[in-house]
């Protein structure tokens, strides 16, 4: 037999990966063909091994592969005390009543947001049971003591590992047997034996499979913090929002002091629950009681502000929608929503126009939530269109009143749910009348609520006839 016959050879291919998508193609392409960015295809240099083609080799019979072990799903146990309690209330009430075993929990936001901040702080109540090891790929060991220390976080089960090499993180897990592992952040991790530079799709996806192969055979929680790109999406191919067990955003603007954690994917709880935190000097705290502080700092006797309730998974929340309109200096007119969705407030203020008579033609319209929270529920239709009615006829809303409902296209109003919660959460605030739907009247229990007045409305005339 020739020599070289018996030796593998290795070829070096490019490949051109987006680093929107993942999409991958022998050819370069101004334009991706699978997500449509433009200039988003990186040349990446993968070495192939390629078998030696003997005759030996091709005649040798195939090895068998071992087989898959399999387990009644009777038999397997679902118990829920390996859920690892944070300290933090409302970072449990997220992730459905604590950390699991084994899970991969991805954290992302925008910069500054309070992503390390908050994994520092938990580990604080952590380490008094657990092993924690913390790995920075953008910090020092000496800067990350500093950010500690200014958030009083102290521990000898709090394990610093400054590096951004995945083989290294392997090795100290291995040697140091943590109980939960947080990787900060996924972007600047690398395996040496990828050629493409940190934070390009391949490594970003092969990096995260490592670190859920970890969790999953050592049973160890691992936390990810992930940056997002210009657009708020989570950097890097978007598998890997499917990779992981649970996605978390932070939400909230950097200038303002309220945080809002909201997780859009969990495969062990809900994916409708919130978390409310305050940004302070010394870290994040949470806040137990939302609605007084979306409310806090509301004007009295003011047209365009109306009070709604929304259900945020279990808990009701109440907010201030603010609305103002005035005459446009442009030729058309502006349309501006913040915290609220911009397609449905154009569509409120149509059907407005068509159903209620009011004209908006000539007039700038500009909706605010106040407190940073962003209202997808179809309950703030009824709020927004009192809001914005109020302030073009300049008529207070009374300071007592909260409403609620979803709005039509024909103009009416139309029930939704969670009734005796959200009739409750506003009475416990203060309000004591309530614009609901008239279907919804009949389901509040108002026995411990004397004073309570019900308003139940069928349509936008009815509800815009409770103004002054």
């Amino acid at each position: 037999m020739k020599e070289w016959e018996s030796m593998a050879v290795t070829k070096n291919k490019s490949v051109y990966v987006c680093q929107s998508c993942g999409y991958e193609s022998v050819k370069w392409y101004g334009r991706c063909p699978d997500c449509g960015e433009w200039n988003s295809l990186v040349e990446e240099v993968r070495q192939q091994v390629a078998a030696p083609k003997t005759r030996a080799a091709s005649a040798a019979p195939a090895v068998p592969r071992a087989a898959a072990q399999a387990a009644r799903l009777s038999d397997i146990s679902s118990d829920d005390s390996q859920r690892y309690k944070t300290g933090v209330g409302e970072l449990d009430r997220v992730l459905g009543g604590g950390i699991v075993a084994g899970s991969v929990m991805l954290l992302s936001g925008d910069p500054g947001i309070g992503k390390s901040t908050l994994l520092l702080q938990i580990c604080q109540y952590l380490c008094g049971g657990l092993k924690i090891l913390y790995v920075s790929g953008e910090e020092s060991a000496r800067q990350l003591k500093l950010r500690a220390n200014r958030l009083g976080v102290e521990s000898d089960n709090l394990y610093i590992s400054a590096t951004t090499d995945v083989e290294n993180v392997l090795e100290t897990v291995r040697k140091l047997s943590p109980d939960v592992v947080m990787i900060d952040s996924i972007q600047t991790m690398n395996l040496t034996a990828l050629t493409s530079s940190a934070g390009s799709v391949t490594q970003i996806r092969e990096c995260t499979q490592v670190l859920i192969g970890i969790a999953k055979s050592a049973e160890i929680p691992v936390f990810i913090v992930g940056h997002v790109n210009k657009d708020g999406a989570i950097a890097g191919p978007k598998m890997l929002e499917h990779m992981v067990d649970a996605v978390l955003y932070f939400e909230g603007e950097r200038h303002q002091n309220y945080r809002i954690l909201r997780a859009v994917k969990n495969r062990y709880g809900s994916t409708n629950e919130i978390g409310v935190f305050e940004m302070g000097q010394e870290g994040l705290r949470e806040v137990p009681n939302p609605s007084l502080m979306m409310l806090s700092g509301r004007p009295k006797n003011v047209s365009g502000t109306c009070v709604a309730c929304v259900m945020e998974g279990t808990r009701p929340i109440l907010a201030e929608v603010q609305a103002l309109v005035s005459k446009t200096g442009f030729g058309t007119p502006r349309r501006q929503a913040a915290g609220f969705d911009y397609n449905r407030a154009a569509l409120l203020i149509a059907v407005l126009e068509k159903r209620g008579g009011y004209f908006f033609g000539t007039l700038d319209a500009y909706i605010n939530v106040v407190g940073g929270l962003r209202l997808d529920e179809p309950a703030a239709d009824l709020p927004v269109a009192m809001a914005l009615v109020s302030n073009l006829l300049d008529k207070c809303i009374p300071d007592d009143l909260a409403a609620f409902g979803e709005v039509g296209l024909a103009g009416e109003v139309r029930s939704v749910g969670s009734i005796q919660q959200r009739v409750s959460e506003a009475y416990r605030l203060g309000f004591t009348t309530c614009v609901i739907p008239r279907h919804c009247v009949s389901m509040v229990d108002a026995r411990d609520m004397p004073d309570l007045n019900l308003i139940g409305v069928q349509n936008l005339s009815q509800a815009i006839a409770v103004i002054r």
